[in-house]
Parts: structure tokens; sequence; C-alpha cells
């Protein structure tokens, strides 16, 4: 899971668009909330015993979601932090780690980054990373967006975001983890024939994803499966309104096998929600 869904959140935290009344003018626009939560005596364990290991802790500065003043993602860090020289697919909110664990553990011949902002989401992966004894395996407490943007060209082959926060509520639309900057630095940070796969339970998000990539033209929507969305965007408020509005075909792509059944993709679909998948590959 990409971000957690957090409702309830006030203009501060959510990054209104600034007026002369607004505080937050020139602040970024994030796409999750700053919070803080007490780690169980599990996962306390857990970060004391294999923090070191897995969690790399010399990408951000400390306390904060930013990367360090001159920091740069490059082929020289990653072999100097995985133990092997291999492709290495980066998972974009990476929940409780059930997934990217799943995946490092079945391809051992390929390297993983998971970036997750929540302090219990990256415990719950070191505590999973663990219990594998993965070695093709790091995991990063930072602000993906910012990561991605002090990238080297081609050094990475894979970017997963899957079920990332919707943001129901019109207002938070622009707070949406898939914008046209991400995009933009994915796109430098992925080498040549790489992907960036996308999932979203909600169908408005997946209209936001058809808006923000399909006319790229620096990646390809490889999809084969056809799909009718609306064509106008609804907020939480107004989302029982969306099957009266005009739609249209998109182009997505069939479920990707390489994405584990979590606990959070099988909620959406007992509540009859589909899932939209995307495949978009870099031109």
């Amino acid at each position: 899971m990409a971000q957690q869904n957090i409702d309830g959140i006030d203009n501060a935290a959510a990054g209104d668009a600034p007026d002369a009344a607004n505080p937050l003018h020139g602040r970024k626009v994030l796409s999750f909330v700053r919070r803080s939560a007490r780690l169980d005596a599990r996962l306390q364990r857990a970060m004391d015993n294999h923090a070191a290991r897995y969690v790399l802790d010399d990408i951000a500065e400390e306390g904060r979601l930013d990367p360090v003043e001159g920091f740069r993602f490059d082929a020289d860090y990653i072999r100097g932090h995985w133990d092997a020289d291999a492709p290495l697919t980066v998972e974009i909110g990476s929940g409780q780690g059930e997934n990217v664990v799943a995946a490092a553990a079945a391809h051992p011949e390929r390297n993983f980054l998971a970036l997750e902002v929540y302090d219990p989401g990256v415990a719950h992966t070191v505590l999973l990373a663990a219990k594998h004894d993965l070695d093709n395996l790091r995991i990063a407490q930072i602000n993906a967006p910012e990561l991605f943007a002090v990238a080297e060209p081609g050094v990475v082959d894979e970017v997963w975001t899957f079920f990332p926060d919707p943001w129901p509520k019109m207002r938070h639309h622009k707070r949406r983890i898939v914008q046209p900057e991400l995009a933009a630095h994915v796109h430098d940070a992925l080498g040549g024939g790489g992907v960036w796969r996308i999932a979203t339970d909600i169908e408005d998000y997946a209209l936001h994803v058809h808006e923000v990539m399909d006319a790229r033209d620096d990646f390809e929507n490889v999809g084969a499966l056809m799909v009718s969305l609306p064509t106008e965007h609804v907020g939480k408020g107004n989302a029982q309104e969306a099957a009266a509005l005009p739609h249209a075909d998109f182009v997505e792509s069939e479920r990707f096998d390489g994405r584990v059944l979590t606990n959070f993709e099988r909620k959406g679909l007992d509540a009859g929600r589909v899932i939209h998948d995307f495949t978009y590959r870099r031109v």
C-alpha cells in the first residue's frame, strides 16, 4: 500500500491552495500526513535487532524525510549498500511490506528498495525481511518524489506504486502521489525499457493516473485491457454520481502477477471495488 488513507485532515495538514490568510503559503504539497506512532514491543525488537542491516540511514536528514544535502542516488551508492549488483525495483509506499518482501524472497536475482514514510510500516517491513533473511532488500524512510529528484539516470529498473492514498476529497486531489513532476523524475531514473507499475482500487484515481500518464510522450501505456471510466472527476461527497457521468474507454493492464494479494487489496475486492492496474514503459 503506497500510502494510508487518512481522513479528517484540517487545512494546515492538507496543504490547501495558498491565500493571504493561509500560513502554508509557499510550502510544498505532500502526499502524506506527518504523524508519529509508538511501536509495539515486537516491532521495536525488530528495529533494535535488524534496522542496521535493512534501513538506509544515510539518505535522509535525521528526523526529516528530505535527502541529505548533496546526496545522489546513483550506481555507486547502490553497489555500496546492496550485496549484489543487480536490477533494482523501487516500491513507493511499501505499507506493511508484504508485497516487497514477497517479491524479494521470490527474486533473489534482483535488488529491491522499499520507500515508506511511517514508522510502523518501516518496522514491519524490517520484521518480515529479517524473518526471510533477505540480502536483496533495503528500506528508506524518505519522501519518494525527492529521492527520485536526486536519482542518477538509468539507476532503477522498475518502480511500483500500489494502492496509493486516494485522497478522495476534491480539494485534496493535488496531494495524490502520481503527478507530472514525479513522472518526469521516474522516467529519468528508469533505465531503457524500464517500467512504472501502478495499481488502485479507486475509480477516480484510475482516471487521475490516465490524465497524468497517457498523454506523456516519454512513457508508453503497454496495457491491453479496455476499461470504461467516467470522464469527469468526483470527490468523496459526490462519488455516488460517477455512474451517471459520461464514460470513455481507457487502456489498462491485467493484474500484475508479481503483486501478492495483500489484506488491503482483498478488502477492496470484498467491498466490490475494481482493481485498476497500469504498466507504463519508459520511452
